[in-house]
């Protein structure tokens, strides 16, 4: 199996049986192809259980009958459940943070935009819950690495940036991993320059739909966010307001 756009990302197997059951993917968010019907009516089953949120199995007893489930959403850590399969019973074990309100807390939208030399950038928006998006401050938050990828999911310091009213912009910038050798390749002596560009480039697109005020941007990251910070207050100085 070969997904079109991104990098298979994981091995579905039953030690019980024998067999390969599928492989997981992560585009937007994680996904699965399978080459087996046990393994998918499974996964079919969890997600009508638990619709909107994703659905892992974190392990099993050793006649696969029985198994620890794992839940998680962009506005939530998420939950351990227990899966009897026989008997079609789910059972909640443990909320992880119970302490975080999901009615508070900010949707991950996942978005897409083109460079200026023509490369689909995948990426994430999150917008203050309650705020016309338009005119916002905006904080750019590039991942670290580089040879990394933000992924769709609950993120503290993200939700904690869109709690305060801004908008938060993370994208996979070439070089990040998980879309193909090509794309991870574009990075090599690239950093600072075109790396760079796939994240101005994502700054005007936002500035373009009126979301965003072009005199409210704020740039954050550690390890190579980093020094995507310093890349772009030293080259591109006018567009930030500020950079940490």
């Amino acid at each position: 199996y070969e997904h079109p756009q991104v990098d298979v990302s994981g091995l579905l197997r039953s030690d019980a049986r024998k067999v390969v059951t599928g492989v997981s993917f992560v585009a937007a968010k994680r996904a699965y192809h399978f080459l087996d019907h046990q393994r998918r009516e499974m996964q079919e089953f969890l997600e009508s259980k638990f619709p909107g949120l994703e659905v892992s199995v974190v392990s099993s007893s050793l006649d696969e009958s029985k198994f620890l489930i794992r839940t998680y959403s962009d506005k939530s850590r998420g939950d351990y459940h227990f899966l009897d399969y026989d008997k079609k019973e789910v059972a909640q074990l443990a909320e992880i943070s119970p302490w975080i309100n999901n009615e508070y807390m900010a949707p991950m939208e996942p978005i897409s935009y083109q460079s200026r030399d023509g490369i689909l950038i995948h990426g994430y928006l999150t917008l203050p819950v309650g705020i016309e998006a338009k005119g916002l401050p905006l904080v750019v938050l590039p991942h670290g690495g580089p040879w990394a990828r933000d992924h769709w999911g609950y993120q503290p310091e993200v939700q904690f940036l869109a709690n305060r009213g801004y908008v938060v912009l993370q994208m996979n910038f070439r070089g990040s991993t998980g879309y193909g050798r090509k794309f991870w390749e574009m990075s090599f002596k690239k950093w600072g320059k075109e790396m760079q560009n796939d994240i101005t480039d994502g700054i005007d697109w936002l500035v373009s739909k009126g979301i965003v005020d072009p005199k409210k941007v704020g740039i954050y990251g550690a390890s190579y966010g980093g020094y995507a910070v310093l890349a772009g207050m030293a080259f591109t100085p006018e567009i930030y307001a500020c950079g940490v």
